[in-house]
């Protein structure tokens, strides 16, 4: 019996050390749930809002307040064509294209990366062709993109390119740098480039799979619990079924006393 209650005992710490594990899984994707639906409503409040000037967002501190990701702004300057570079292994039509990034000189001086859009792979390490951006006075809405990591594994890129839109890194190739708190991805131009270039997707409205996620944790919790009674009681029925299934003890002749056995012997003599 204390072996089977030390086992049971066992059986139980496993469950609730399961179960806690399944409480923090869900836990994070609660959280991951709640950050998706964040960034949704972020672009829905901002994708789509009016244009303003690149000054009332982008402060002559250079930091992008998160509240202001993808939000419109409008520039007047020209493109920097001569110092255009190419973002490599980008996803899009199904490939892994190039963006174009453009720096350009707004008539406040300061200089912002754009990412015009993008083209397919060529034959070789560069695309067959890239349209050019307009040159002379340019005016064009973009909308404001934080910049990316360098990438975990250290990959670089050839001359002219770059793995990532690691803009500190984009800043130290142009003449005169560039603003490292954010960069535009191009909504229009006026007057157009020549050629056209892919243009980018707008964000998904798609909130993810975390919160089912969450719930199924919470639900494999349960199922633990009910795993481990499970076991407890099956040991329970099938201990109780080998005791009902033992023979009952034979019970030894009970020996007659002597006296008894001399007086049935008189008793037969009459």
């Amino acid at each position: 019996m204390n072996n089977r209650l030390t086992r049971w005992g066992v059986y139980t710490l496993i469950a609730i050390g399961f179960a806690i594990a399944c409480a923090f899984l869900s836990h994070w994707q609660f959280e991951r749930n709640e950050s998706r639906a964040e960034q949704i409503a972020l672009v829905e409040q901002n994708y789509d809002a009016p244009a303003v000037p690149l000054t009332e967002v982008l402060g002559d501190d250079d930091v992008l307040d998160p509240d202001d990701e993808w939000r419109p702004v409008t520039l007047q300057g020209e493109y920097l064509a001569d110092e255009q570079l190419l973002v490599r292994n980008r996803p899009h039509g199904g490939t892994s294209a190039f963006e174009v990034l453009v720096p350009f000189r707004d008539v406040d001086g300061r200089v912002l990366i754009v990412d015009r859009g993008w083209v397919p792979p060529g034959e070789g390490d560069v695309p067959d062709a890239i349209p050019a951006p307009p040159s002379g006075e340019v005016t064009v809405t973009v909308r404001l993109r934080p910049g990316e990591p360098l990438p975990a594994s250290g990959r670089g890129a050839p001359e002219g390119q770059v793995p990532t839109i690691h803009l500190p890194s984009i800043s130290e190739t142009i003449d005169g740098g560039a603003l490292t708190g954010a960069y535009g991805r191009l909504v229009s131009e006026d007057p157009a480039g020549s050629g056209t270039l892919g243009g980018f997707e707008s964000p998904t409205d798609d909130p993810g799979p975390h919160l089912s996620y969450a719930i199924q944790w919470i639900l494999f919790a349960i199922m633990g619990f009910i795993f481990i009674g499970y076991i407890i009681r099956t040991e329970i029925v099938k201990h109780r079924e080998e005791l009902e299934g033992k023979p009952a003890p034979v019970k030894a002749p009970r020996r007659r006393d002597r006296d008894a056995d001399v007086e049935d012997e008189l008793l037969d003599a009459r």
